[in-house]
Parts: structure tokens; C-alpha cells; sequence
């Protein structure tokens, strides 16, 4: 059986800025180049096709984020609103949905699809490569789907994510799963850092492991929630 460690706060707190300190450099130049003057249709395309094991699992993802009304929810790397559109209609009528991203026609997009569908409680926030733009305690929940492995400064993303959470905030992750012989070579070589990589660096940044859900067999989820 394994002892898991506890960390005190304070440490964390210590780790994580150290780690914030340290990282000037880009982890993945280049990543996002595309996103500059993203294509739109073709997103919609690649992003929300049946083939997709997001789309796939869809009801499931919202269920595992446990969603209630009056939260504020923001949505890191919402591409074209996949999850924006019902994170919205959970937390109605008094909560709110952040679409995090840094492509402006990324959010022009979804704020156009929310208003053909009558949602009024989505607002797009531009983000930076450092930092997700929210402002400080001001959500209840981040949540990234396949966006973690397009952070070029992780530790200075998650401590934006950290400080915009209010306390007992929580974080979901979803990603590729990254694993010598079972994923395919472009997950090999285009995602930085496997789970247990993003699970060490969340916890560093001042975020506590709470547990994985089971649901798919390319990606994994896994949840965190604020140490204050």
C-alpha cells in the first residue's frame, strides 16, 4: 500500500512560486502558432466530429465536473465552445462560464453559437501564453480538456488558474493519455507531459490530488482542488 505525503500549504505555496520564478522559457515554442489565425470551420470540424472520444463522452465529462447552479466555471482553451455551451446550461441562471483562450476568433465564434442558441451566460475572456486573464477568486471551477500539453509556461498558467479559483476552487484536466508502446507516435511526440507529469506540477503549483475518473481509453481525467 502506498503512503501518499502530505505537503503543507505553505510549501506548496514556496514550490510553486520557485517553480513560477524559474520558468522564462517556453516548454513547447511554437505550439499555438496555428491558433494565431485559427480556422474556424476546420475546428469545428476536428474538435466536435462524433469520432472525437471527447464528443463521445460528452455527458460524462459535464457529469464528472459536478456542476450546480450559481457556479462560475471557467473553461482554459475552450476552442469553439464544445464545453462551454452545457457548462452554461448547468450553472444557470445566476452562474457564469469563462471561455478562456487565446484566439480571438476562437471566441467570437462561440459568443456568435451561444447567441444562436440563447445562451446568455457564456463570456469570452482573451487569454495570454502566462495567463488565463480571469480575475483573481473569481471562479469556482477551471477546467481544460486537451489543452494542458499546449501550455508553453505551465507553471505560470497553473498559478493564474490557482489564483483565480476561490477557496476549496477545483481543477479538472483532461488530456492525452502519453505511454511508450500504447500511444499513437503523434501523442509521442507532440504532448510534453504524460499524467503523472501534470499531476506533480499541479501539485506543485498548490493544488491537491483528489482522484482520476474512468471513462476513456486515449485521455485521461483527473481532478485537483485548491490549496489556499
Amino acid at each position: 500500500m502506498k503512503t501518499r505525503v502530505r505537503i503543507p500549504a505553505l510549501l506548496l505555496v514556496l514550490m510553486s512560486a520557485a517553480a513560477v520564478v524559474a520558468q522564462e522559457k517556453s516548454v513547447k515554442p511554437g505550439i499555438n502558432k496555428k491558433y494565431e489565425d485559427a480556422n474556424v470551420e476546420g475546428s469545428v470540424k476536428q474538435f466536435e466530429g462524433k469520432n472525437r472520444e471527447i464528443v463521445q463522452n460528452l455527458d460524462k465529462i459535464v457529469e464528472a465536473c459536478q456542476l450546480k447552479p450559481g457556479m462560475n466555471v471557467a473553461d482554459v482553451g475552450a476552442g469553439t465552445g464544445l464545453l462551454s455551451r452545457p457548462f452554461a446550461e448547468k450553472v444557470r441562471p445566476e452562474g457564469k462560464v469563462y471561455a478562456v483562450d487565446i484566439s480571438e476568433k476562437f471566441l467570437r465564434h462561440i459568443e456568435k453559437t451561444c447567441k444562436e442558441k440563447g445562451i446568455n451566460n457564456v463570456a469570452g475572456v482573451l487569454g495570454k501564453p502566462t495567463s488565463t486573464e480571469l480575475e483573481p477568486k473569481s471562479v469556482d471551477l477551471v477546467f481544460t480538456c486537451d489543452t494542458y500539453h499546449h501550455f508553453e509556461y505551465p507553471f505560470k498558467m497553473l498559478a493564474s488558474i490557482h489564483k483565480s479559483l476561490r477557496s476549496g476552487g477545483r481543477l479538472i484536466i483532461i488530456d492525452f493519455v502519453k505511454k511508450e508502446g500504447v500511444s499513437p507516435k503523434w501523442v509521442m511526440g507532440h504532448v510534453r507531459a504524460d499524467k503523472d507529469m501534470v499531476i506533480k506540477e499541479a501539485t506543485e503549483a498548490g493544488f491537491k490530488f483528489i482522484d482520476e475518473v474512468e471513462m476513456m481509453k486515449s485521455q485521461y481525467v483527473v481532478r485537483f482542488e485548491k490549496v489556499d
